[in-house]
């Protein structure tokens, strides 16, 4: 297995692209500020320094397939960070199951082009972008808790290619140094999810430089994709960046960790999946043209190959579980 990122490494992305962000003594507790913030570690109420967190989110989720699961046995949720972190965080999430005396739950998801932390089962973790389908079963009783950051801005952290954490999970001490083992700690002590996230703002906060230019562009950019399903081709992209196509290349492997096409492509399929599951009896044809698909054999081969069944099929199963109870 190669080597994680070390923490410090420097120069690559200016080499890259010239999307580097000055951001020395923010990485693995060098800075005073950051002693303060891990030294000062402890049970909050959902505010802490950086101010109260904002209510949850309430829109569904964007890529998580269809499952069905018990009432009320499988708790999701999600929480928007506090102002201070809204220029990198998306939001804290959070998993929750009590499946004692039920079957296994397979909950599946088609991720974004984001780095995520993962608090679990006493470890920390640092996800990087998935660029196969997740899947996980769940079983028996336990949780899991996250930070989704926005596309491009865990890259002032890593210091290193995001690229270099595709498909990749690292512990959070290989990225953040030894002051993490504190936030893991009590992290994963704390029962309230409120708590848990005003403890990693508290201690992300000293640590995150002002996010650089280029890498706000790539940000509203990767975000801008997300949101506009008119955007199809890469030559698209390149005009909405003012960026040549091999610059913007480089830029999207080492902030995004992927590159455009992939992008595109996954928040095609992300939109086919939202449609597939509110229309009983779809005209794949349109959909396919609709997507900037050139026919409706590329479509359904790329879509079965990610989610793992024929659109025909998927838009079956939603349909039935819409009409579990567990899903009124």
């Amino acid at each position: 297995m190669r080597r994680a990122p070390r923490p410090g490494r420097r120069g690559w992305f200016g080499e890259a692209a010239g999307f580097i962000a000055g951001s020395s003594g923010f990485v693995g507790g060098a800075s005073t500020s950051a002693r303060r913030a891990r030294d000062g570690l402890q049970k909050r109420d959902g505010a802490g320094q950086c101010g109260r967190m904002s209510r949850p989110r309430l829109d569904a989720p964007r890529g998580v397939l269809q499952r069905p699961a018990p009432p009320g046995r499988v708790v999701h949720e999600r929480f928007a960070p506090a102002p201070a972190l809204e220029p990198y965080v998306q939001h804290f999430w959070t998993v929750r199951w009590d499946l004692r005396g039920e079957r296994p739950v397979c909950a599946e998801t088609l991720p974004h082009p984001c780095v995520h932390l993962v608090f679990e089962r006493g470890r920390a973790q640092v996800a990087g972008v998935q660029s196969r389908r997740f899947r996980r079963e769940l079983r028996g009783q336990d949780r899991v808790f996250g930070v989704k950051f926005r596309p491009a801005a865990f890259q002032p952290l890593l210091r290193a290619p995001v690229s270099s954490l595709t498909d990749r999970t690292v512990s959070l001490r290989q990225v953040l140094g030894p002051s993490s083992d504190a936030l893991r700690e009590v992290v994963l002590a704390e029962p309230d999810v409120r708590a848990c996230a005003a403890l990693v703002q508290d201690f992300l906060a000293p640590r995150l430089p002002p996010l650089s230019a280029p890498l706000q562009l790539l940000r509203d950019l990767v975000e801008r994709l997300a949101a506009d399903p008119s955007l199809v081709r890469v030559e698209q992209v390149v005009e909405l960046s003012g960026l040549s196509l091999r610059a913007l290349q480089r830029g999207f492997r080492a902030a995004v960790g992927v590159s455009p096409k992939w992008v595109l492509k996954r928040y095609r399929l992300h939109e086919a999946a939202e449609q597939l599951a509110r229309t009983p009896a779809p005209e794949l044809a349109d959909l396919a043209l609709q997507l900037g698909y050139f026919d409706q054999s590329h479509f359904i081969r790329d879509f079965k190959a990610l989610v793992g069944q024929p659109p025909g099929a998927y838009a079956a199963a939603a349909t039935a579980a819409r009409r579990l109870p567990s899903e009124r």
